[in-house]
């Protein structure tokens, strides 16, 4: 079975997280694929979270990471 690195909200009510993936990716012209690359997970993975979806904690870390910032800046990025 496939390990996922990200979750669904357990209500389709409940409104998803926010986060500020996509523009700081578009503000870089990196595409999905090629974040995905630079932070080694799967493009699907990136997908999700621009979508807002959850994501573990590894997971925020390897995309601040491909975007240029550091962990601590995770607040200004992961708006959850």
């Amino acid at each position: 079975m496939e390990h996922m690195s990200f979750t669904e909200p357990m209500d389709d009510k409940q409104p998803r997280k926010r986060n500020r993936v996509r523009e700081l990716r578009e503000n870089k012209l990196m595409t999905q694929a090629q974040l995905a690359k630079k932070a080694r997970v799967a493009l699907r993975t990136i997908h999700s979270v621009e979508k807002g979806m959850n994501c573990r904690m590894d997971t925020k870390r390897k995309i601040l990471i491909a975007l240029g910032m550091r962990f601590e800046d995770k607040d200004q990025v992961f708006l959850d």
